[in-house]
């Protein structure tokens, strides 16, 4: 049973960062915000996600709160991931925190974990949410890309590019550790562009002797140099280089890039879609539209339903997979 009056125009919003963080959160932060108060709303932070949530800290945001955050990374708000709140004894506690803060619906900025939270609230207590997806996973139903993805995969090619200088110069293999837990999306875009000869992903089995045998046969030939390029879910790096040194007899070394896909300036890509993003958000809240997750698709903004919105396909997986080994 709903225990919100859904029906009542909200006069306050709180806005919520939660999960990983990824360049182009606070752009939309600062959309959400200034967007909110020009049609007259009252706007919260809720810093370090649900976390802060249940400790009760929300500070008031203005205009000038989010003055010059449109080009950094991270997100002003903070975040944090939060055990307490995954039951929903945790989440019927935020439930009273924001009916006292008297904060009438809630624009929560994340994946698919943080949708999940946001969905529960909706469909269990009846609180007004709306979800904007910032994840640099891009593994979020309803939208072509999400927040700060394409940053991420700038930032994993700057740095192999740098790499490759080292494995041509030294004629070694480099297996190369992306993010990506349970998507390959960045491990396959940064495959592509980076030229790399093979890519593994959690979503698909790969094929160890066959990699080991084209590298040795590759070598044979006069390759002198080999990148993979490895979904940290799919496998560590420091593992498979030790698989490719003893089946290949080849010297091998391994990167893991790690946090420093998280961070950075966002590519104008990722501001302008943040910027989109968030100003849909308070369109749905005026027009009492609640429960929903809004994305672009084929640049055009696109609203679905909580629960259509986690466990996207990667339509194109096996395609590009497959691409960079032809291109190899």
């Amino acid at each position: 049973m709903a225990i919100f009056n859904t029906n009542k125009k909200p006069k306050k919003i709180g806005i919520i960062t939660s999960g990983g963080d990824g360049p182009g959160m606070n752009a939309a932060i600062r959309s959400v915000v200034r967007c909110g108060l020009k049609y007259g709303y009252e706007m919260a932070g809720i810093m370090r996600g649900y976390a802060g949530l249940l400790e009760e800290e929300i500070v008031s945001l203005n205009h000038r709160s989010v003055s010059n955050i449109i080009n950094r990374g991270g997100t002003i708000l903070k975040t944090a991931r939060s055990k307490e709140f995954s039951d929903d004894e945790g989440k019927e506690k935020a439930i009273e925190i924001l009916k006292k803060h008297r904060i009438d619906a809630l624009i929560v900025i994340g994946g698919d974990g943080s949708y999940k939270g946001a969905a529960r609230l909706w469909e269990k207590f009846g609180f007004p949410t709306i979800g904007l997806p910032g994840t640099i996973d891009n593994d979020i139903n309803g939208t072509d890309q999400t927040i700060g993805c394409h940053t991420a995969v700038n930032t994993a090619l700057d740095a192999i590019d740098k790499i490759r200088d080292t494995a041509h110069s030294m004629e070694r293999v480099f297996i190369i550790e992306v993010m990506g837990n349970k998507s390959g999306y960045i491990a396959v875009e940064v495959a592509l562009g980076a030229g790399a000869e093979d890519v593994i992903v959690p979503e698909r089995p790969f094929d160890f002797e066959r990699m080991c045998k084209d590298i040795k046969d590759g070598n044979t030939r006069g390759k002198v140099s080999w990148m993979i390029v490895v979904a940290e879910g799919a496998g560590k790096g420091h593992e498979i280089a030790n698989t490719v040194t003893t089946m290949t007899g080849l010297e091998s070394r391994f990167v893991v890039l790690g946090h420093v896909q998280r961070g950075g300036v966002p590519t104008g890509l990722d501001r302008i879609l943040a910027t989109r993003l968030g100003a849909a958000a308070i369109d749905c809240i005026r027009r009492q539209e609640y429960g929903k997750a809004i994305g672009v698709l084929q640049d055009e903004i696109n609203v679905i339903d909580f629960k259509d919105a986690t466990h996207k396909e990667f339509k194109h997986l096996d395609e590009f997979c497959n691409l960079v080994k032809i291109l190899t």
